[in-house]
């Protein structure tokens, strides 16, 4: 009786031990393993001192532009009135040709990105895997998707870029890249095998794990490169994809020419940086050499100069910061 009456009371208390209907969210890194947490907090590390590292790059920016400003304010002011305006004529002129060299190079640039839609090599990025990764890491893979669109610019063969699977947070970030929707890149939300419905015999998923080797380029094929980074993750997942849809796969010739001190699993921007110059040069050596890192490569290979699909964050080389600092809204 007693027993009863005390129930009946918790219940009306709202002491009943029954499920939370809005239970407290688990926080991450509980859920993940020792290893996983550890490369959580480092790629949060690297994040917060990336993003200091660009706020002092912008002040730097600006103070240089304050020292310019002041410098050329003096120097006009140091000169007689005749001199002064030839000298701002003449700032002038420059600045006029150098717009009408850019205006120009843009125009070739559109026509060559135009006819690659007709007669280039098919190259997709698959971004089907997007529900895989975190926020970082789809930025990180935003950005080597900019990176490649900059590099397959400046060819003089572009290649014909893809975009599958672009939806859900992969598309709200890339929508947010200057001039996103001008870029002459197919974009689509379907999936590969849907946008290519009658040339399955045509797709190649380029992967480490294939046992084919790829020598040669093939103009009338589709290949695809998998949009996933850090893939140590997931093993062999986009082989098992390419398995389970029933389309060839193959691997690029990376052995032949090299050691790799890891995985000869690199990034995106990487590999389809290392086709678009074999379509140039039709030379695998060189290619590699002048893509892959000489961090990733044995000691015995020190000539010149992130898995196939994707992996690491996108190096801050040189090269690359003069890539992703050109105007991308053609």
């Amino acid at each position: 009786m007693n027993t009863t009456m005390e129930a009946t009371q918790n219940e009306q208390n709202g002491q009943v031990n029954s499920p939370d209907p809005n239970p407290s969210p688990v926080p991450q890194h509980q859920s993940l393993s020792k290893n996983a947490q550890k490369k959580l907090l480092k790629q949060q590390k690297y994040e917060a001192k990336k993003a200091e590292k660009k706020a002092q790059m912008k002040e730097q920016k600006q103070r240089d532009a304050e020292r310019k400003r002041k410098e050329w304010e003096e120097k006009l002011a140091a000169l007689p009135e005749d001199e002064r305006l030839k000298l701002i004529d003449s700032r002038k002129e420059l600045r006029r040709e150098r717009m009408e060299k850019r205006s120009e190079e843009r125009g070739q640039k559109i026509q060559r990105l135009t006819q690659a839609k007709e007669t280039g090599q098919n190259i997709v990025v698959d971004l089907e895997f997007s529900h895989l990764m975190t926020h970082s890491e789809i930025h990180s893979l935003v950005q080597q998707i900019m990176y490649c669109y900059a590099v397959n610019g400046r060819c003089s063969s572009p290649a014909h870029l893809w975009l599958t699977g672009c939806e859900g947070e992969m598309e709200t970030q890339l929508q947010r890249l200057p001039g996103f929707d001008k870029w002459i890149i197919e974009k689509e939300k379907q999936s590969y095998i849907k946008a290519f419905s009658d040339r399955k015999d045509d797709l190649v998923y380029l992967t480490a794990d294939s046992e084919t080797v790829l020598h040669e380029l093939d103009p009338t094929k589709v290949y695809i490169v998998g949009g996933l980074v850090d893939r140590n993750r997931w093993k062999g997942i986009t082989m098992k994809k390419a398995e389970e849809q029933g389309i060839h796969t193959a691997k690029l010739p990376i052995g032949a020419y090299m050691k790799m001190s890891s995985s000869q699993v690199l990034t995106v921007n990487q590999v389809i940086e290392i086709l678009l110059r074999f379509l140039e040069t039709k030379d695998w050596k060189g290619s590699f050499f002048q893509v892959i890192p000489q961090r990733k490569r044995t000691e015995g290979d020190s000539e010149n100069c992130q898995e196939v699909d994707g992996e690491d964050c996108v190096e801050e080389t040189e090269k690359k910061k003069r890539c992703l600092e050109v105007p991308s809204h053609d």
